[in-house]
């Protein structure tokens, strides 16, 4: 078993693709936020939501590393195939989390509970619940819709409304994006004993589910533009493009409802991504447009 921390096993135990998809929504939120740009807040932002994101990826990996050898999409992880050594990856789980809230904490106390709940909730409760229930995944929503919330506390020192609309609309986008996963790769989820699912079985409950909460993320989005929501707005222009957004959306978890085999809950998947990151884009630049 090797020791040695090279960059291609830092890259797989952090996910480091999937860490900075996750750390662009608290950058995104952060402008939205922000009447004019701190660039050393921005800047610990950015690099405390990689390491925060990183360390519970690293736990997620240390905790799951014998369940990882089962399946076919995580046999190849470093800790299965040992590549590195299991103190190895708690150091580095433990150090990238405790700088990741030092460096929160230094924006504002806010932002550092946030993080170092959402470490928590994602380690201790979301990982083990995954091998118990299917509520797990309603569990890890929470951590999982953190970030776009936390770049708006760390603009404003608040989280107030504007906050917990952002958080609900990364919440409830969650269970169309993983329940897709989970549906695609139901076959090897049992081999780990992994119950993702919303009932356990890719049937007609599942999906109907799936098509909700997809309606919900769509609805939750367009709630800005009513003027309810604070300082968080969406002009009528950012409102049409989120609601065709949102069609595509709605409209493959409808597919997927009416023939639930596996390739239109890949399609869902990567329509899911799509959407999310276009949605926030659109917040974006609906703001830099209107000021």
């Amino acid at each position: 078993m090797s020791n040695n921390l090279t960059l291609q096993i830092i890259n797989e135990l952090t996910k480091f693709r999937l860490t900075l998809s996750v750390v662009f929504s608290s950058f995104i939120s952060y402008i939205l936020g922000s009447e004019s740009i701190n660039f050393i807040d921005l800047t610990y932002l950015l690099t405390g939501g990689i390491l925060i994101v990183s360390s519970s990826n690293i736990f997620n990996q240390i905790i799951e590393r014998d369940l990882d050898k089962l399946m076919n999409r995580t046999k190849n992880r470093p800790l299965p195939n040992n590549k590195i050594k299991i103190n190895t990856a708690l150091l580095l789980a433990i150090t990238t989390g405790v700088l990741g809230i030092i460096l929160m904490y230094l924006i504002n106390i806010k932002v550092a509970i946030l993080a170092a709940v959402s470490i928590f909730l994602y380690t201790a409760i979301y990982t083990p619940m995954k091998l118990v229930s299917p509520l797990a995944v309603f569990v890890g929503a929470i951590p999982g819709a953190f970030p776009f919330m936390i770049g708006w506390v760390a603009a404003t020192n608040e989280i107030g409304i504007e906050g917990i609309t952002l958080f609900l609309m990364q919440f409830f986008w969650q269970f169309p994006h993983f329940w897709s996963i989970g549906w695609s790769q139901s076959e090897d989820y049992k081999k780990a004993g992994f119950k993702m699912l919303p009932t356990g079985k890719k049937d007609k409950s599942t999906s109907a589910q799936i098509l909700f909460y997809s309606i919900w993320a769509v609805i939750i989005s367009i709630v800005p533009s009513f003027g309810i929501t604070g300082n968080l707005r969406l002009s009528l222009f950012g409102l049409i493009f989120v609601i065709i957004l949102g069609v595509f959306l709605v409209y493959k978890s409808y597919l997927l409802f009416i023939d639930g085999n596996n390739e239109n809950a890949k399609r869902l998947m990567l329509t899911s991504i799509v959407y999310l990151t276009l949605v926030q884009l659109t917040f974006l630049l609906d703001k830099v447009l209107l000021i």
